[in-house]
């Protein structure tokens, strides 16, 4: 009887300096994994809402790049990592709901991961460089058809956002042309500016300064309606090519395990940096939307896109063995 005393004292003890140390949550700096590499929609959301979340939590928010393999070394370096709210990752369409059915086998699963909230949404936008002498998707249609051999799309990496709405525009289109895939939107982008291949379909905020600034052309978007940072863009719909609404999103993510007191604490940190008034206006400017939902709702919104792209990628016959 005494040996059980015992045990149950230490539980107490235990369990009450569990709950200190929650209490006491963040003691040092927290890091968010960026799957990708500096310059993409995912790195550009993360620095953003990092550097408010630094003020609310009283501890520095670091972004580190990990680059690769559509996403897949910097998840799965997150569902590696200790589940005590000091490590997270801006997970995104790609290594979280794309990958689950492109590929046969990855290093993550959907239960590595809690869902905290929404960061934002965005549409892709169809583009060429400005030299390139194509005005409208129609003519980018007719210059591929033409010399298919000769042509080529860049995208952020293979399985994003980016890629997979490439290749339903090449079904949608009936065109062809060689994939070029890259670590992360910035270096795609850079690639495109340089003229190194024939077009490319992005996240919009990543190409959003460029288009401004004219060295980038924008033939469409992918969203269901015309993007107010663009209005005299057309829809894929208005361009003629139906069936080619996208919307990439991006959002927090904890390794599984990270108790629930600290993901309500990030979650509030995370949604107090998404009303922020010149977070919204920087989200809006580049074209996306804030998120902001709850880690229950993110969750539901997660499974949905895992179910919605495991239909898209098998009618595009895109499912990879390794």
């Amino acid at each position: 009887m005494p040996s059980t005393k015992k045990l149950l004292l230490a539980a107490a003890v235990f369990m009450s300096f569990s709950h200190l140390a929650q209490a006491a949550w963040p003691e040092h700096a927290i890091t968010i994994i960026v799957p990708a590499a500096p310059g993409g929609t995912t790195d550009i959301a993360s620095r953003l809402m990092a550097e408010k979340m630094a003020v609310t939590l009283k501890q520095p928010v670091v972004v580190e790049n990990r680059a690769g393999a559509a996403g897949i070394i910097g998840s799965q370096a997150a569902a590696r990592a200790a589940p005590d709210g000091y490590t997270l990752v801006m997970g995104n369409i790609g290594p979280n709901a794309i990958n689950y059915s492109l590929y046969k086998t990855l290093p993550y699963k959907p239960q590595d991961f809690v869902p905290i909230t929404l960061a934002i949404s965005v549409p892709n936008v169809l583009e060429v460089n400005e030299a390139q002498p194509v005005k409208t998707a129609a003519e980018l249609v007719a210059l591929l058809k033409k010399d298919p051999s000769a042509r080529s799309f860049g995208s952020s990496g293979a399985g994003q956002s980016p890629h997979m709405s490439a290749e339903l525009f090449k079904q949608r289109t009936g065109t062809e042309a060689t994939h070029i895939p890259y670590k992360g939107a910035g270096p795609a982008v850079a690639a495109l500016l340089a003229n190194q291949f024939t077009y490319m379909i992005d996240n919009l905020p990543s190409s959003m300064p460029h288009i401004k600034a004219g060295k980038l052309r924008a033939l469409a978007v992918t969203g269901e309606k015309r993007s107010p940072m663009l209005p005299d863009v057309p829809t894929m719909k208005e361009a003629g090519i139906d069936n080619m609404v996208v919307t990439a999103w991006f959002g927090l993510m904890a390794p599984a395990g990270t108790p629930a007191p600290v993901i309500d604490k990030l979650y509030e940190a995370a949604r107090d940096a998404l009303r922020a008034p010149d977070v919204v206006s920087k989200f809006r400017e580049l074209g996306g939307e804030p998120g902001g939902n709850t880690p229950a709702e993110f969750g539901a919104f997660i499974e949905r896109e895992r179910a919605m792209w495991e239909q898209t990628v098998k009618a595009a016959g895109m499912y990879k063995e390794q």
